[in-house]
């Protein structure tokens, strides 16, 4: 007589533990598979087959409303958000009795351990320290029953009534400081441009006078460059005339002749001749 099988099939978002007898023999991947029954030929009972499945999807795990005292002595209510997911199946089932459970309470502790350290300021101003503690405290012992966690994160953070009142007038408080703080850069950041303006509208002007300088001493210099090789010239004329004059008298004569009938043009200029001379020489010879 054959043995009647059944069939099972696994999807690609779980993994199944086939077990015979109790005992694990295989774990089975995503697809169709035939399960015998146990019932043998013979009236012989073959081996009690059974398929456990396990859930590899990541999922989210809600620690909710945990009363933890801080550092400090405050009570606060914290809720933490956990995304995890199953990566080895066999420990997931053999490791821990219900890995879920394990996980809320692993996570649960390792919170109350870390907010524990935390005062209420450091709470508030750096959340992201729960987290990253809680990853760092449980992704080892998580690992440890086949469990990888992909982050934790805090839902709610809850204070008490007067606390919450406390709070807000703190946080009205340093958002009032922040503005203050702004102004009072924004006010110093406008002071400095103004100054580095005026003090660049100096250097400007100081540049531009010095140029100015430095131009007009170097139009004064180019003419009395100037004069001076004019006058050069002049006298390099008159020596050259001086020369012609001694080499050649009758151009002086003729100079003295010319100079005479420009005179002789005017009628205000007057000539004068030294006469005295002669007649001192004429008296000397009476």
């Amino acid at each position: 007589m054959a043995r009647t099988k059944l069939e099972i099939i696994i999807k690609d978002t779980h993994r199944g533990l086939w077990y015979e007898d109790g005992v694990l023999i295989k774990v089975l991947e995503a697809g169709r598979y035939e399960i015998p029954d146990n019932k043998g030929v013979w009236g012989r009972k073959g081996p009690q087959v059974d398929v456990s499945l396990v859930d590899m999807r990541e999922r989210d795990l809600t620690i909710k409303g945990q009363e933890i005292l801080t550092a400090d002595k405050v009570a606060l209510r914290v809720s933490i958000i956990v995304q995890f997911r199953v990566v080895d199946p066999k420990l997931a089932l053999h490791a821990v009795e219900k890995y879920e459970e394990r996980l809320y309470s692993d996570v649960q502790l390792a919170a109350r351990r870390s907010l524990a350290t935390m005062t209420l300021e450091e709470i508030l101003t750096n959340r992201n320290r729960l987290s990253e503690d809680i990853l760092s405290d449980v992704k080892g012992a998580a690992a440890g029953y086949g469990v990888t966690i992909q982050r934790a994160d805090v839902k709610d953070l809850v204070f008490p009534g007067n606390l919450q009142e406390i709070m807000n007038k703190v946080l009205i408080a340093e958002r009032m400081s922040q503005v203050q703080l702004v102004e009072a850069r924004t006010k110093a950041n406008v002071q400095n441009i103004e100054m580095q303006g005026r003090a660049e509208t100096q250097r400007m002007e100081a540049e531009a006078s010095a140029n100015a300088e430095r131009l007009a001493a170097q139009s004064q210099a180019e003419v009395l460059r100037l004069q001076t090789e004019a006058e050069i010239k002049r006298l390099q004329e008159r020596e050259r005339s001086a020369q012609a004059y001694t080499k050649h008298p009758a151009l002086l004569r003729m100079l003295e002749l010319e100079t005479l009938r420009e005179l002789s043009s005017n009628a205000n200029a007057r000539i004068y001749i030294g006469f005295d001379k002669h007649l001192a020489d004429d008296k000397t010879k009476d």
